[in-house]
């Protein structure tokens, strides 16, 4: 059994032993909502989430979460056996491990014990150089990173992980909207966005996996939380969007190579404020990346998951530095079904609300990367002001416990219904 496996039964057990004795989850038959994956390995299309809107009628065990997260992961892996594998921490990138600003001597090294270079990246907007290796045949990810830790301890390598969106949202299909948004604008790591009549300021995609950028539920429905105006309300109505879709039509989307790109071109546009509405798990790679980027004045907002207490901490939410937001339904609950990080910054509305469809509809949305649009959206309103988090905090509603420093934008909800 994995490492992972027995982590998080025993965090399971450990949850139905507190107070909470029930999360909320769909019936086992369908995806659950806010999977750690979510619609990764659909090539382009996002998971069909037919529960949203009867989600609180459902009840099971915090130990009933965590299986059904590891039963989504461990089929995603299933469904996608020659792109990827699951290791100690999760699915990655089958057979390919990535060295993080590796020296000459640290790649002679690799070559020497069997490890093929197969491609090398350089993030310009952050000054870091991934190196990515293919691990020897039959070797698996686990055993390879073994392997190079033993033989370069001073270097650091890592699985090259899926991270992925925490919230499912019905419909798809839809037109790409694509077009030019110059400086103020805010970013968003997602899948791709559709056109929609909300969503009417200026909007530029760029891809980093294959198909992308592609219009997608999960990415329209999250960019019309930051910026809608008219039939969906967004935190900062009309904004210009940097999109980076890591998604596409790519099983394999969502993986950290992918992640780290789009940090990189983000910060090449000098982006101030990015919505990340995705999970996974910690990843040496990513933390780097991310460390780079906060250095460089960058605020990443990002979601804590919907997998239970149960779960693993949510990354890159977890991440020194990150801003981490969970979500709460019309009476401003935390949601039952949402995850954690290693600390939590704020919440915003994740229930009990519409976004704007891939389809040109409304759709009823629910999970945590619902929320990260608004407090992302709020806080780029603030960036003008000598300290933008002390205003992000200035506004925030203190409301009880589990809700970080406050609810943000508690009023920003667009009652949820179908069009």
């Amino acid at each position: 059994m994995k490492p992972f496996q027995l982590w998080i039964g025993f965090a399971a057990l450990a949850a139905l032993g507190g107070a909470v004795q029930a999360q909320l989850v769909p019936p086992v038959q369908v995806p659950p909502v806010g999977g750690v994956i979510g619609g990764v390995g659909q090539t382009g299309r996002d998971v069909l989430d037919t529960a949203t809107g009867a989600v609180d009628d459902v009840r099971t065990s915090a130990r009933d979460l965590a299986g059904a997260r590891l039963r989504r992961l461990e089929d995603l892996v299933r469904r996608n056996p020659d792109l990827l594998e699951m290791t100690d921490l999760g699915p990655a990138v089958r057979g390919e491990v990535v060295a993080v600003d590796p020296d000459s001597s640290t790649i002679s090294a690799a070559e020497a014990a069997g490890f093929v270079r197969r491609e090398e990246t350089r993030l310009e907007g952050l000054d870091i150089r991934a190196v990515t290796f293919q691990v020897p045949r039959g070797w698996s990810v686990d055993r390879a990173l073994s392997r190079l830790r033993r033989i370069a301890p001073d270097a650091t390598f890592t699985a090259n992980h899926l991270h992925g969106q925490s919230g499912e949202v019905a419909g798809g299909g839809g037109a790409l909207t694509q077009g030019s948004a110059g400086p103020g604008a805010i970013g968003l790591i997602d899948g791709g966005v559709a056109a929609h009549p909300a969503l009417r300021g200026p909007v530029r995609q760029q891809g980093f996996v294959r198909g992308a950028p592609w219009p997608s539920a999960h990415g329209t429905a999250v960019a019309s939380l930051i910026s809608g105006q008219g039939s969906v309300r967004g935190a900062a109505p009309g904004a210009p969007l940097l999109v980076a879709d890591i998604f596409g039509v790519d099983p394999a989307g969502g993986n950290a190579v992918a992640l780290v790109r789009a940090l990189g071109w983000l910060a090449q546009q000098r982006v101030q404020v990015v919505a990340v509405s995705l999970v996974g798990p910690a990843n040496a790679l990513v933390a780097r990346a991310v460390a780079q980027a906060r250095a460089r004045g960058m605020f990443i907002v990002a979601a804590v998951g919907n997998d239970g207490r149960a779960a693993p901490p949510a990354y890159p939410a977890s991440y020194d530095g990150v801003i981490a937001v969970t979500g709460v339904d019309a009476r401003n609950r935390p949601l039952i079904e949402a995850g954690r990080a290693l600390h939590l910054d704020y919440a915003a509305p994740g229930a009990d609300m519409a976004a704007a469809g891939a389809n040109g509809r409304l759709v009823p949305v629910r999970g945590t990367s619902y929320a990260v649009p608004f407090v992302a959206g709020r806080l780029s309103q603030h960036l003008g002001r000598p300290n933008p988090i002390a205003a992000l905090d200035a506004e925030a509603n203190p409301r009880g416990r589990g809700l970080g420093r406050g609810v943000i934008c508690g009023d920003c909800r667009t009652p949820r219904r179908r069009d």
